[in-house]
């Protein structure tokens, strides 16, 4: 923790308390309330902890006025541009870039790490044939604490690294298989001689009966795709691993704790809601239809994909996604594809409208990663997952910075009681 600058004085009932104030890096200042119930009795009001800092990182910076994203000081436009996701994993993983040779190690490391158990099989065969492929993944990361257990113990620095590798390793190959499980084709086994992106769509789109052979430029917006999703700060899902992993819960379990709240519509989910919603208006001429529903606050219509919790200005991750869709939408020949024609006219339309601009709804990275990931041949059941591998190394990186932080303890927030207060038990025939 940085020393103490500053205080902030509280006044309560007329009693004044100083609050000790840092200052981060980057970023507003923060109060320090930790001692503020021993000295005052009061807890303070927070629901979904928004203007709440849960703890100190190092690992990933957002400013939403400025748009800006960062890993350890790179911006991210520079990080999808210029290096790939495995050397973006490690500078999340170990705060500084690798060089060549760290580097050769590092996905050396990954690849001899994509494998699962073969018992596993099991697991994905005991679900319904229908099951979501995030139920799958749900259940099948938290049972790899049954078959790993030499990387469970979190007091031990090199299990702590051995399970972050595995997590990374593995999770694109639990991904493929579930998706290969939901369609009734035989699991894919991955490849040693591939990159970490082409291996993952081969593992998804090969079958047993032809070779397959992955297109660089499919491979390169996938890589892409997992690169900008790679990590987001203290989000839901970082917060759920955070909180799960301080009552000291296995990695695996983390993650999947991790996995389960990714699912939700209003997180993981965002990208699928933007597809539907571009297939809802289905032609460009519908947009100002639609843009008028948007403005009307009785109508349950919402424009997704546009705007973001914390970028209060373009989301920095929009303009290299929008880039992947045109060369991939080109590189298939479906450039002209319909639902790629309403995205660019909404976004055109949209931006210049003063309703959105002035509340600066501009087009987020889920507006166009769903176009891709469905150009590319993926269900909309398969967006999250894919959301879930990019992720992994964010939630690990979390993880690992929680379990050496010497100030880390259970997580146990407070509540304001509304309830009843005390009252005296009544036998039922009086009832």
């Amino acid at each position: 923790m940085p020393e103490s600058t500053k205080t902030a004085k509280l006044t309560i009932d007329g009693e004044s308390h100083d609050l000790p104030m840092f200052s981060p890096t980057a970023g507003p200042d923060v109060v320090d309330i930790r001692k503020l119930y021993q000295q005052a009795g009061v807890f303070t009001y927070d629901p979904g902890y928004t203007s709440t800092a849960s703890c100190d990182s190092t690992i990933t910076f957002i400013d939403g006025d400025k748009g800006e994203l960062l890993h350890r000081g790179y911006p991210i436009g520079q990080l999808a541009e210029k290096s790939h996701f495995l050397e973006v994993c490690y500078l999340l993983l170990y705060g500084e870039l690798p060089s060549a040779a760290q580097l050769e190690d590092f996905e050396s490391r990954v690849t001899m790490h994509t494998m699962l158990h073969e018992q596993m099989q099991n697991f994905f065969r005991g679900f319904r044939r229908d099951a979501h492929p995030m139920a799958i993944m749900v259940g099948v990361v938290g049972a790899m604490s049954a078959f790993y257990h030499d990387s469970t113990d979190i007091s031990d620095p090199w299990q702590r690294e051995v399970a972050s590798i595995r997590l990374i390793a593995k999770m694109p190959t639990i991904a493929a298989w579930a998706y290969k499980y939901s369609v009734g084709q035989p699991f894919v086994y991955p490849r040693n001689d591939l990159d970490y992106a082409s291996n993952f769509l081969r593992m998804c789109f090969a079958v047993p009966a032809e070779e397959y052979s992955v297109n660089p430029i499919l491979s390169r917006a996938m890589d892409r795709i997992f690169t900008l999703h790679a990590d987001h700060e203290q989000n839901a899902s970082t917060s759920t691993v955070r909180l799960a992993s301080s009552s000291g819960a296995n990695p695996f379990a983390c993650i999947a704790a991790g996995i389960a709240c990714l699912w939700g519509p209003a997180h993981g989910g965002a990208n699928q809601a933007c597809l539907e919603m571009l297939k809802e208006i289905g032609s460009p001429e519908r947009i100002p239809e639609y843009l008028e529903r948007a403005k009307d606050k009785d109508d349950p219509f919402r424009l997704m994909g546009f705007g973001h919790r914390v970028y209060k200005n373009f989301d920095p991750r929009a303009t290299v996604m929008k880039q992947s869709a045109d060369e991939v939408l080109e590189l298939l020949g479906i450039e002209n594809n319909k639902t790629l024609q309403v995205a660019k006219e909404l976004e055109k339309i949209a931006l210049e409208d003063p309703y959105f601009r002035d509340k600066k709804l501009f087009p987020n990275v889920d507006f166009y990663s769903g176009i891709i990931l469905e150009a590319m041949g993926f269900p909309m059941s398969m967006f999250t997952p894919i959301f879930a591998v990019s992720r992994t190394v964010g939630w690990i990186s979390q993880w690992k910075e929680m379990i050496a932080d010497p100030q880390m303890k259970i997580g146990r927030p407070r509540q304001l009681y509304l309830g009843e207060t005390t009252r005296d038990y009544v036998d039922i025939e009086n009832r």
